[in-house]
């Protein structure tokens, strides 16, 4: 996390990381820092990191979930959704939003992108839940594939966003689809970090129900588990910590889907594991990704989705290689 801290296009030392948390807490350590230094690490830099730390761990621990509940190894955390339906509402406000929401502009100021984003991103994901029940019954096979329809359904009106929209609006819709830390201020801190830390501990609670989850529903039913109200929590659950994340960064792909799955095949299935495993591993790795992001083109900064996908796509074609060998081992089910 210092490490991620000093790196970017202008370097800064640990004597001035120190010297600045000390002044931050009402302390008088000896020696002065730079104004433009200070101002670097404590609202820029430090935000930064710190909104990587929570949105990587909670793409993987969305991405554990989203495997567990489909009992499905390839899942990701977008499969029934929640970012397509993200990008849709921030691409609202990119494009329409000083005109249709001027009303609202000064009340809500910054927090207008995010809210709309969350909105749509759950009302996409709802809809999903919605449509695959029957009878009060969700089946995952049909949640799939109304996932899909839904995905392409936001993708398109995201799509038409962007060719009516200006220049400036287009590269701004791109650029968000593509997922940066650029915007990373304390606001967007404090609002991921009370719902996404409350949602990983609070999901630690379910991962035995995950456990008996992985044996089939009806056998987690003989166990005593109440599978329809399993789902519901988890796919909740599942689009706070999404949505939330997307709505502050941008979409961000194949964090969630390589992290527990990596996890998975080193350590096994159990959920108490990789949720945990998940979160720590997650915030490594995008931080790291951060890392790259603003210094393989320093001064400027590729955005982050970019450097996950590129890195991301050759090694999950790695893990389906390799699931020949592990499915005669039971795979994903032993």
């Amino acid at each position: 996390m210092s490490l991620a801290i000093r790196t970017g296009a202008v370097s800064i030392t640990y004597r001035e990381i120190f010297i600045s948390l000390a002044k931050a807490m009402g302390l008088h350590p000896e020696g002065q820092v730079e104004r433009i230094q200070e101002g670097l690490f404590m609202y820029i830099r430090l935000p930064r990191v710190l909104l990587c730390v929570i949105i990587g761990a909670g793409l993987s621990v969305s991405g554990a979930l989203m495997q567990g509940l489909f009992r499905n190894p390839i899942v990701e955390p977008g499969l029934i959704g929640t970012s397509s339906g993200a990008a849709f509402g921030a691409a609202l406000i990119f494009v329409v939003g000083k005109s249709f929401f001027a009303q609202y502009s000064t009340l809500l100021g910054t927090m207008i992108l995010p809210l709309s984003a969350f909105t749509f991103s759950f009302i996409a994901t709802m809809l999903v839940y919605k449509l695959s029940s029957s009878f009060g019954k969700v089946t995952v096979t049909v949640m799939i594939l109304v996932g899909v329809a839904i995905n392409a359904i936001a993708a398109s009106c995201t799509g038409f966003l962007s060719y009516i929209a200006r220049d400036p609006q287009a590269r701004s819709i791109t650029f968000w689809n593509l997922g940066t830390f650029s915007g990373a201020n304390w606001n967007s801190v404090c609002l991921v970090y009370v719902v996404t830390i409350p949602s990983i501990f609070f999901v630690l609670r379910y991962s035995k129900a995950l456990n008996a989850l992985l044996l089939g529903e009806s056998e987690a039913g003989y166990l005593g588990i109440d599978t329809e109200k399993l789902k519901t929590k988890i796919i909740i659950l599942n689009t706070l910590i999404v949505a939330v994340g997307t709505s502050a960064v941008g979409v961000i792909g194949f964090v969630g889907l390589i992290v527990p799955h990596l996890l998975r095949m080193i350590k096994g299935s159990d959920n108490r594991f990789l949720i945990i495993g998940s979160a720590l591993v997650g915030a490594i790795i995008m931080n790291v990704a951060d890392m790259v992001s603003r210094v393989i083109i320093a001064p400027a900064e590729l955005p982050i989705g970019i450097v996950t996908s590129f890195v991301g796509a050759p090694v999950f074609i790695w893990i389906l290689r390799r699931q020949k060998g592990i499915h005669g081992k039971g795979g994903y089910y032993a």
